[in-house]
């Protein structure tokens, strides 16, 4: 443990501004984790998904389907047969939507991705199961229906859970929470005293 220590360690005259620019990153690092609400991702609050203002038609037109009483966003787009699998899925699904909104890539149409559909399909057999199991063409995984044998749920049930949501101007004033201000109240009281 010593050898790797003493390996790590910067000469004795880099060691002041290591440590300095090791504190820069941590502390851009933590102030980066409390704007974009991080711990909130971790929750399964539908809230969450409009963090960003982009996913608002998603959630207004979740909030007036049949779904909203029994199932969150998670419960539908984030894998459950084992925990590794499903944070796994959401720190992935997570970074490349956080890349996207970052450097302004979101597109205007919202289209799921295979890995997305591929879950969906999962758990929309696997809450409705009852409903699916006595007959074996609904018991098609989304490769499976992309080589032509059989349908997702989805060709049928389009409208479920989010209607014929297409773009960001499909669903407009739709009420969503808004995110809270990322400005601290001891700032806020300051600028408004002035």
């Amino acid at each position: 443990m010593g050898k790797v220590f003493r390996f790590l360690m910067p000469p004795k005259q880099w060691r002041i501004p290591v440590i300095m620019l090791l504190g820069v990153f941590a502390g851009l690092g933590a102030y980066t984790f409390y704007v974009s609400k991080a711990w909130v991702y971790l929750s399964d609050d539908p809230a969450a998904c409009v963090n960003c203002h982009i996913m608002a038609p998603q959630y207004a037109t979740w909030q007036h389907s049949s779904h909203r009483e029994q199932a969150t966003c998670n419960d539908c787009h984030v894998p459950h047969d084992t925990q590794a699998r499903k944070y796994y899925f959401k720190a992935m699904d997570g970074l490349r939507h956080a890349t996207m909104f970052t450097l302004r890539l979101e597109p205007q149409v919202i289209k799921i991705h295979e890995a997305g559909a591929t879950v969906v399909q999962e758990n929309c057999q696997r809450c409705h199961d009852h409903l699916t199991s006595a007959n074996d063409n609904l018991q098609v995984s989304f490769q499976e229906a992309e080589h032509g044998q059989g349908k997702l749920c989805w060709d049928c049930h389009r409208e479920v859970p989010h209607g014929r949501v297409n773009s960001l101007s499909s669903t407009p004033n739709a009420r969503v929470p808004l995110p809270s201000s990322v400005v601290p109240k001891w700032l806020k009281e300051k600028t408004n005293k002035k």
